[in-house]
């Protein structure tokens, strides 16, 4: 079975399930259960849980939902969104969120002690969001690089931007401030925003500060 960090899987011989949180080795993980305990457990001794925590922990409906585009190109909005598990709270999923009028093509890999995996690639849609990745709160001093490769795609009449190269290590400061509304996602989490404007430079004003007299 093909199981991943995020999924949801109950336990095969007891009657428990939770998130796995934790990759130990190639024949053991660890889920977290609803008591934000962290149970080492085989691969072989849990199945996965299809259609019961959808994204966004959100109710499954057949019915697409009506999409407004706005009347005005939005050019900018592209976040990391971590949200705390609404059932376990030391599960933190991580979500892209774009609030732009751009389609996004985004490559997520993450990187730990100079080994890579590829995580998640695929497009989202303007005004859209998606979980990419899942983690243990308690555990963000061992959370890998975080990798983001993002290209901006539209079939309008509009420039397209410089894409986004995002290579970070999160760290507990990150978290340090307080948790907003994230609109997309109708809950309250921590947002890193991707595409901030890079502070302008006086080039006059930087040379200027090079031969000032002492």
């Amino acid at each position: 079975m093909n199981l991943k960090l995020g999924d949801f899987v109950r336990f095969v011989d007891e009657n428990l399930e939770g998130y796995i949180t934790r990759i130990i080795d190639k024949d053991t993980i660890g889920v977290t259960d609803s008591n934000d305990f962290e149970i080492p457990v085989p691969y072989s001794k849990v199945t996965l849980v299809y259609g019961e925590i959808p994204d966004n922990n959100a109710i499954v409906s057949n019915r697409p939902e009506a999409k407004i585009e706005p009347a005005e190109f939005i050019t900018e909005g592209i976040h990391l969104a971590i949200v705390s598990d609404q059932h376990i709270a030391s599960v933190a999923h991580f979500h892209l969120v774009n609030e732009s009028s751009f389609s996004l093509l985004v490559s997520f890999t993450t990187e730990r002690g100079g080994q890579f995996k590829g995580e998640f690639a695929g497009i989202i849609e303007s005004r859209s969001s998606k979980k990419i990745y899942s983690a243990n709160m308690a555990e963000i001093q061992l959370w890998p690089k975080f990798r983001l490769e993002i290209i901006y795609h539209t079939t309008s009449d509009q420039e397209p931007k410089e894409p986004i190269l995002y290579h970070e290590t999160l760290k507990g400061k990150d978290l340090s401030v307080s948790k907003v509304d994230i609109e997309l996602l109708k809950t309250k989490g921590w947002l890193i925003r991707l595409d901030a404007p890079k502070p302008l430079i006086d080039a006059q004003k930087l040379k200027e500060s090079f031969f000032k007299p002492r």
